[in-house]
């Protein structure tokens, strides 16, 4: 896929969903070795809380590494990105189910949902990179709501641990490339629904 992105600028939008950062920085790093000139934005939460997997410092200085840029960290920061017209495309990977829902409502309260809300003015593709406990429990209202919402587009997704965690689902991160290429000709990449799994005979 080498310079198929070349020269594109691509918003990688950062929420609090820590567990999947280990397989979202290797796709960011991905996106800068095919030309692509990368921007990042970090939830409050994300820029600012350390945990098991990882220290928040040390994720803001790898995106600043990988980008060379500093990140957005603030509401006043993302607001220009609309006005004057800074990303193709923005991806917001991984998206918490706060995250979500707070979109799917119109809320914009943090620098990846003023981004976001800045960016879609434009009518330019926002991509959603799933990651929640609750997407098949009370947020799968909120998926239907983006699913069907203009220039809104999905990485496919599936059941994580269809057993431990039954209501859980993430993206698949390995189709955000392609999945941006089909956001950008409008269309939503399929299937969208993916499972993880082999199917186990009943």
């Amino acid at each position: 896929m080498k310079n198929i992105f070349s020269d594109l600028n691509i918003g990688i939008a950062i929420t609090g969903s820590y567990c999947t950062y280990e397989k979202i920085f290797p796709i960011m790093k991905e996106l800068k070795e095919t030309g692509a000139n990368l921007h990042t934005i970090f939830s409050l939460n994300a820029q600012a809380t350390d945990s098991r997997f990882g220290e928040a410092e040390t994720f803001l200085k790898e995106a600043e590494e990988l980008t060379g840029k500093a990140p957005i960290l603030t509401i006043p920061g993302a607001e220009p990105i609309g006005p004057k017209s800074i990303l193709d495309i923005l991806i917001i990977a991984p998206c918490t189910g706060n995250t979500l829902s707070k979109l799917a409502n119109g809320i914009s309260d943090t620098p990846v949902l003023m981004a976001a809300k800045s960016h879609l003015r434009n009518n330019k593709p926002l991509v959603i990179s799933l990651s929640t406990n609750d997407a098949l429990g009370i947020n799968l209202k909120n998926i239907g709501i983006l699913l069907n919402s203009k220039n809104i587009y999905f990485v496919p997704f599936g059941q994580d641990n269809y057993q431990g965690k039954p209501n859980s689902m993430v993206a698949h991160t390995e189709l955000i490339p392609d999945t941006i290429l089909s956001a950008l000709s409008s269309k939503q990449f399929q299937p969208v629904i993916k499972s993880p799994y082999p199917e186990v005979a009943v």
